[in-house]
């Protein structure tokens, strides 16, 4: 496999999850001072890629139980990695990777045809906005990285991609596990209902995940990723698909620069500020 980034935007790299967590925590809420060094950036190089790949394969397959059909042991591909664009956070002092996203540029999407998310949603009411759209996916974080730090470091340099590339939407699917039998994915599927799109652009799941038949749970647990989205103004494309082979329930999310309100727009400036700093 060669990675096709002949266009790579400029190496991102920033200081310490200390920083991010200064610049990118809203106000009122507690900042990871005591956090390891991060730095964050894209992947330059095939052995770049094959880390994260590596870290994709233990947390979906070997964590999760998710069947990945890979053809490489202990490493999750397909046919989108290269097409794809690999934002990286790693330890500074080991170097090694705790954080991985890829993110399918507009251009990129004409290259292979489609979005990963297309498999999943008829995504025919986003059309229109798709030459300044971004999706992304494969996201996921070292189980000792996942108290926020790692989480605004992959945030911040998404920021920065978006203004660096002048791209105004962004979608990916959020993944709810199924392990408990799916009664967090429906109370979650619940509790996200105040945060539909309207219905002009309005997803729809090939396969649904059958919430009406699941129990919901006394309490439900919001993903940290999908509350860093809302948190920014984020918006649910509508009901979610059911993913077998990564056993879990995948909600469409939709954020637009276009629409997030003022005191979202500046928190996402500082966020993409602090993806920039390095290579201002």
């Amino acid at each position: 496999m060669t990675i096709k980034h002949t266009e790579m935007p400029t190496m991102l790299d920033t200081n310490s999850s200390t920083a991010a967590s200064q610049a990118a925590a809203p106000a009122g809420e507690s900042r990871n001072t005591n956090a390891m060094a991060l730095r964050v950036g894209l992947a330059r190089s095939q052995a770049d890629l094959e880390e994260a790949q590596r870290l994709r394969y233990s947390v979906f397959a070997q964590e999760m139980g998710a069947q990945l059909g890979n053809k490489i042991e202990l490493v999750d591909h397909d046919e989108f990695d290269m097409y794809c664009d690999h934002l990286l956070v790693r330890e500074a002092e080991s170097g090694r990777v705790v954080g991985t996203y890829r993110i399918l540029p507009p251009h990129r999407r004409e290259q292979i045809g489609r979005l990963y998310s297309e498999s999943e949603f008829d995504l025919a009411r986003l059309g229109h906005l798709q030459p300044s759209l971004i999706e992304v996916g494969r996201s996921c974080v070292a189980p000792e990285h996942r108290t926020g730090a790692a989480i605004l470091m992959l945030w911040a340099g998404l920021a920065q991609y978006m203004r660096k590339g002048n791209y105004r939407h962004l979608i990916g699917c959020a993944s709810a596990s199924l392990a408990d039998g799916g009664m967090q994915a429906a109370g979650l599927r619940d509790k996200l209902q105040d945060y539909l799109a309207a219905p002009e652009y309005r997803v729809f799941p090939h396969l649904p995940f059958p919430h009406e038949r699941i129990a919901r749970p006394a309490t439900v647990e919001v993903p940290p990723l999908i509350k860093g989205y809302l948190r920014l103004g984020a918006k649910v494309g509508g009901e979610p698909a059911w993913d077998p082979d990564f056993n879990s329930a995948d909600f469409l999310i939709w954020l637009s620069l276009d629409n997030i309100s003022p005191r979202y727009a500046r928190h996402f400036d500082l966020l993409a500020a602090q993806g920039a700093a390095a290579t201002a």
